[in-house]
């Protein structure tokens, strides 16, 4: 094995706060070592900083390294449906249902929680029929989220509708 193997082998076995000292054997040989041989004159080697990659513990996953690729998604599928985005909802109480469409199916502890524009609404759940009440007449976006706890798994693209409501004095 070359000298310049052995030195990298050193490197690698030893914490990255340790010194490293070169010297010369008795045999005429450059030698390393991580304390200073008694009696030779060695020298401490300068060694650049070691690159090191933090841990993520939190169980979430980490953050995309490039913004131009896609997020991992857990779901092949998922949006709503029900929803008119050409025509007026009609609901002269304000109350209506829409439906999610999700593949594969909600996995273990995942629920689903409706943005009705852009906020939290109701109560997050596990069945794929949400209810709406007395929503006001009026344009409003509704997206929904599968979320684990408080982190959001995945969310589904956002439509925009109109309800329309009886209005009565």
């Amino acid at each position: 094995m070359g000298r310049g193997f052995l030195f990298i082998l050193l490197l690698i076995a030893l914490p990255a706060a340790a010194q490293i000292y070169k010297y010369t054997d008795a045999n005429g040989n450059t030698a390393y070592s991580n304390q200073p041989p008694e009696g030779v004159k060695a020298q401490a080697v300068e060694l650049p900083p070691l690159n090191s990659v933090e841990t993520q513990s939190s169980g979430k996953p980490a953050p995309e390294a490039n913004a131009n690729e896609p997020p991992h998604r857990a779901y092949e599928v998922l949006e709503l449906i029900g929803l008119p985005t050409n025509e007026a909802l009609r609901a002269n109480n304000g109350t209506f249902t829409v439906n999610v469409l999700i593949k594969p199916r909600l996995q273990g502890p995942h629920l689903f929680r409706l943005l009705l524009d852009q906020q939290p609404y109701g109560q997050p759940g596990n069945i794929p029929t949400l209810q709406l009440v007395n929503i006001d007449r009026g344009q409003h976006s509704l997206a929904v989220q599968v979320i684990d706890g408080e982190t959001v798994i995945q969310q589904s693209p956002t439509v925009t509708f109109t309800v329309q409501r009886v209005h009565k004095p």
